[in-house]
């Protein structure tokens, strides 16, 4: 990323940066490395901070109604003051470790449509900022996450999209102001139950995860259609030991069980479906708001239909583009 606009406050002639990823990959919980490197203009300049930001879209809910905004969720100081002479050329290393909620934007190769995230260079001058385009990143799950992605896949469920929701879940520990949804269409056996549509949401810490579950119902002519929640916790030791297919079926058949619960309500704690460590759910769970559009392809598979899913219908947007027209 080359800053091609220059400060006002140095006129022509102004110091660029280019911000350089080592490996625009990572994951939840990983480090993300590069360097910035700066030279310097026609003149001494001096320099007040540069920093990085790991910015992302968020749905928000106002009473106005949902917006989109977008959100420096991680600020990492890569220099404080300094002075940079005249054409000099200097690299400053630098490193993030990405939270561990970090939400996916990669799988299985290829780019979660709905999800968008960059690395942003803040040079500040004279005090005048200068923001830089976006630098893509490219989040891939954890192996606990991607077997419970691999279990909706090969039960059939179509991928529908992706968003990032402003906000808490109720009883969740979070340290990120958003948590994302991933969402589907469920295959014809649960849509004949009453299941319209299940959200995934993943909030990871270091040594386990929480996945909570919600199932939008569909309402009978004479019924009014509500959701269903369910939270299960399950350990990061357990990706590669257990039949995680048995277990998220077991988790989707709890949900058709209770179909008739009162809204808000989800499954009873002490179901584990064949997991080691047993899923506990949770009474009241409460999300804010619940957004995304688009059909998904019909799963072939699980690479490749999952990774149809999250291409089909719009093409996917360069994230510079995908950011165009929001506000700073």
């Amino acid at each position: 990323m080359v800053f091609k606009k220059l400060l006002g406050a140095l006129g022509v002639g102004g110091p660029s940066v280019d911000t350089v990823l080592s490996n625009p990959s990572t994951y939840p919980g990983a480090p993300l490395t590069g360097q910035v490197n700066l030279v310097g203009g026609t003149q001494d300049a001096a320099i007040e901070h540069i920093t990085l930001g790991l910015v992302t879209r968020m749905e928000v809910e106002g009473g106005g109604g949902d917006y989109s905004a977008v959100s420096d969720f991680l600020r990492i100081p890569v220099t404080g003051p300094m002075r940079l002479a005249a054409g000099q050329q200097l690299s400053i290393p630098f490193r993030i470790d990405m939270p561990w909620e970090t939400p996916i934007t990669t799988v299985y190769g290829q780019t979660l449509r709905g999800m968008v995230m960059g690395v942003r260079t803040e040079l500040a001058i004279a005090r005048a900022i200068d923001k830089g385009d976006l630098d893509a990143v490219h989040v891939h799950p954890l192996p606990i996450q991607q077997r419970i992605l691999d279990a909706f896949a090969q039960l059939g469920f179509r991928f529908k999209s992706a968003d990032l929701e402003y906000g808490q879940i109720y009883g969740v520990h979070q340290t990120l102001p958003f948590y994302q949804e991933i969402e589907y269409f469920p295959p014809q056996q649960y849509a004949a139950a009453g299941i319209n549509e299940v959200e995934l949401t993943f909030v990871t810490s270091p040594h386990q995860v929480e996945v909570v579950l919600e199932f939008d119902k569909r309402g009978g002519l004479f019924t009014q259609g509500h959701d269903t929640y369910g939270r299960y916790t399950v350990s990061h030791a357990d990706a590669d030991t257990t039949d995680w297919r048995q277990v998220v079926e077991g988790w989707v058949r709890q949900a058709v069980d209770r179909r008739k619960s009162a809204p808000g309500f989800g499954a009873p704690a002490g179901y584990g479906y064949g997991h080691p460590q047993q899923g506990h759910g949770h009474h009241g769970h409460y999300r804010r708001g619940h957004h995304g559009s688009g059909m998904g392809g019909a799963a072939m598979g699980v690479a490749g239909g999952l990774a149809a899913g999250y291409l089909a219908g719009e093409a996917i947007d360069e994230v510079g583009d995908a950011f165009e027209g929001f506000e700073e």
